[in-house]
């Protein structure tokens, strides 16, 4: 059976890997465990196309380990117990170059699954590399998550997809037997999403489509030929990521009509409820904020609820929640607050906590000065005493800014009366 193109071309060593320059280019951070051997158990965490398949395999093959890879979707307990007999009898007890095992989707690992590969990660009788396109904070257990290393995998920029093209040009068996001109790329680029795969299929699939030797590609080109080809949605690729940003930004922009409608879309393409409801719950509180603070309480009910549910009625639930938040007054002034204070906290470092208020739980901490003169709210009128919380260096730094809407209008009222011309509400 003819394998497809992006198979053919996988590469088989580090130095004919492309892109993940952050990871495994001359000072990347996975670079040296590699020559050195010393592996880590690790999650691999990005896009569809981005490598993650093809860098355990290069792993494995240059630190000379055995490779055992397991699928989330058609796996089980039983399986992976099996995987680990098979690792531990490989060598695993009496080599420091413990066996490898793969695990592609393992966001889809029921917990179950994930404690049965606790004992062989603690005890090292494998090392688990897992591949994964969702954020592994919310798919994977934190015991086994503790255990592992989490490196991120970039979409592929302009010139790596590029290196791809000319790559499979002149180097594939049956490619490189055409004449292929590449005119214009813009078309094969953007259908591809930064996904190595989908651009070497999208391009096997317009060149397979002439009878002749000679094969100009041009954007107008590309745009018809993969026009009758297009999935309806794609839950791994680049729908998935189109859509789920349509969404977003429709209840950002305060339109139910179309966030029902990009939801619907998502609904009858079989999208993860989950992660629809976690991506609605990161909106709750970054563009809603204190504007309306029930929306983070009915997203995170939506996030439980569905997590219960699931389809169909779950739809429901989504719409409801989507719909509520779409007509909700929006603000960002949390968001900008927490991305300001990071910001001043990079530049500044780890400035002292002041003295008054230090915790002071031992007579020494108390003789020092830790707690002197705090003034303890309760003990004042209306609750309230003026006081410096923040380091000297950056005292009456003002990094909240309410936005203007009705709820945090009244609370820059609360802090004008407080603060007075403090901060400068």
């Amino acid at each position: 059976m003819n394998q497809p193109l992006a198979e053919r071309l996988r590469p088989e060593t580090l130095d004919a890997f492309i892109g993940q320059e952050h990871l495994v280019g001359k000072t990347g951070s996975l670079t040296e465990h590699i020559k050195l051997g010393l592996i880590p158990s690790m999650i691999f965490w990005g896009p569809p196309g981005t490598g993650k398949t093809t860098l355990a395999q290069i792993i494995s093959k240059e630190s000379e380990r055995p490779f055992y890879t397991l699928s989330a979707i058609n796996s089980g307990v039983k399986d992976v117990r099996d995987v680990i007999d098979k690792a531990k009898q490989s060598g695993g007890l009496f080599t420091t170059k413990n066996p490898i095992l793969f695990i592609d989707e393992i966001h889809r690992f029921s917990k179950s699954q994930q404690d049965s590969l606790l004992q062989a990660v603690e005890k090292g009788w494998i090392t688990l590399i897992g591949a994964t396109t969702e954020n592994p904070s919310f798919e994977v257990i934190p015991a086994l998550l503790s255990r592992c290393q989490v490196y991120i995998l970039n979409s592929f920029d302009k010139n790596d997809l590029e290196a791809l093209l000319k790559r499979a040009t002149e180097k594939d068996d049956t490619i490189s037997k055409k004449h292929i001109k590449l005119d214009e790329t813009d078309a094969l680029l953007r259908l591809s999403g930064g996904d190595a795969r989908k651009l070497l299929n999208i391009f096997e699939l317009i060149v397979n489509s002439f009878t002749t030797k000679e094969v100009t590609i041009t954007n107008k080109l590309v745009l018809e030929k993969v026009q009758n080809n297009t999935v309806h949605y794609d839950k791994t690729g680049e729908q998935h990521y189109d859509i789920i940003s349509a969404f977003i930004k429709s209840i950002r922009g305060s339109d139910p009509n179309a966030a029902v409608y990009w939801l619907a879309r998502m609904v009858e393409g079989g999208e993860d409820v989950k992660f629809i409801a976690r991506r609605m719950l990161i909106l709750a509180s970054e563009d809603i904020g204190n504007a309306n603070p029930n929306a983070l309480v009915l997203a995170n009910s939506t996030f439980q609820a569905v997590s219960t549910i699931g389809y169909p009625e779950s739809r429901i639930i989504l719409s409801q929640c989507a719909t509520y938040l779409a007509s909700s007054p929006k603000s960002n002034a949390s968001y900008l607050a927490i991305k300001d204070a990071q910001m001043l906290v990079k530049e500044t470092g780890n400035l002292s906590v002041p003295l008054s208020i230090r915790n002071a739980p031992t007579k020494l901490m108390k003789e020092l000065g830790y707690g002197d003169n705090y003034q303890y709210a309760h003990n004042h009128q209306d609750n309230f005493a003026e006081h410096e919380f923040l380091p000297d260096e950056i005292k009456a730094t003002k990094l909240y800014e309410p936005g203007n809407n009705a709820r945090e209008n009244t609370l820059r009222e609360f802090l004008k009366y407080r603060w007075k011309e403090k901060y400068k509400y």
